[in-house]
């Protein structure tokens, strides 16, 4: 019998199993509709300089030492006014330096309607950026059940994707 026993494994009987093939198919066509990202320019204020005594107000509202910049209780449209500086040179027939800039921001806009795909834009101090929008020209997308896509570019701010997917699962 010992010598039957390594036949016995030789002999087996079949397997069997249940496969499950899945084929998922997809495409996607986007056209990008026109948009515009604006920015405006916030106001801005600086001062340096050293020899040189600075104060703000008039009269008996004179506060020495004090520097000028942007009075954000007062907006108007949006823009803060600015506030004067005073200056004077604190020790006469020495050598000084001054430098001081203002810029006043861009004012609150009102709503942009876009016409015929295109907004009238306003002329502001930050970026803007404008995109037209896609056109789809002779924008197409061909998907076959073997798993082949076929993408013809359109115009302009197009995009087309194909996809397949194959899972085999055996159990």
């Amino acid at each position: 019998m010992k010598r039957l026993l390594p036949f016995l494994f030789l002999v087996s009987a079949p397997a069997y199993a249940n496969v499950t093939a899945k084929y998922v198919t997809s495409a996607q066509i986007s056209i990008d509709s026109p948009y515009v990202i604006t920015n405006a320019a916030p106001s801005t204020y600086s001062i340096s300089g050293n020899n040189v005594t600075t104060s703000t107000g008039t009269g008996d509202s004179v506060v020495t030492n004090a520097i000028g910049g942007l009075n954000l209780s007062s907006l108007s449209n949006g823009v803060p006014a600015a506030v004067n500086t005073n200056k004077t040179v604190t020790t006469a027939g020495s050598a000084f330096s001054f430098s001081e800039s203002y810029q006043a921001g861009d004012v609150t806009q009102s709503a942009i309607t876009p016409s015929s795909g295109i907004a009238t834009l306003p002329v502001l101090g930050g970026q803007t950026t404008v995109i037209s929008g896609g056109t789809a020209g002779s924008l197409g997308l061909t998907s076959l059940s073997s798993g082949i896509h076929t993408c013809t570019a359109g115009g302009s701010g197009t995009s087309c994707i194909g996809s397949t997917t194959v899972s085999i699962e055996i159990d």
